[in-house]
């Protein structure tokens, strides 16, 4: 699917993505070595299961937030984006483990024409109280993120 233009997204609606992820032990290592994050809590599970709460190694909060923006994306702004203006609060109130499937919703909560460039609008949260989300088991919100995006302008 073709990216959305600024004129296309309207404040309220809401995108279920279709595509979904589960995440695996090789995606919280790999992600891990690349960014040098030694973190036994990623990497380590006899760590995890005798010295945490969680028993288990958590995945990695920055590949979490990587793959549900990038789940977003197909369904939103591909080749449309001109940058992302900032990421600001981002939350992860519950755990992501190995074995869990990710799905995104997003939700469109304001936008507004560029100040400053007549071919671009800004799509993002009206205030810090709008997130997007992202689900995952027994909907439990994994993750919420308000990220300004600034996006073309069909002309």
């Amino acid at each position: 699917m073709a990216g959305l233009y600024f004129e296309d997204f309207e404040p309220g609606h809401v995108f279920r993505h279709p595509l979904r992820r589960t995440v695996t032990e090789m995606d919280n290592v790999l992600f891990s070595s690349l960014t040098l994050n030694p973190q036994p809590l990623h990497i380590d599970r006899h760590f995890c299961e005798t010295e945490t709460e969680w028993g288990q190694p958590l995945m990695n909060s920055l590949f979490t937030l990587g793959l549900m923006i990038g789940i977003s994306v197909n369904d939103t702004t591909v080749g449309t984006t001109i940058a992302n203006l900032g990421m600001t609060e981002v939350r992860f109130p519950n755990p992501l483990f190995q074995g869990d499937t990710v799905h995104v919703t997003t939700e469109v909560v304001g936008k507004r024409e560029s100040k400053s460039r007549r071919e671009a609008g800004i799509v993002g949260p009206a205030s810090p109280d709008h997130e997007r989300g992202d689900i995952d088991r027994d909907d439990d919100v994994l993750s919420h993120w308000p990220i300004p995006s600034s996006v073309s302008v069909s002309l």
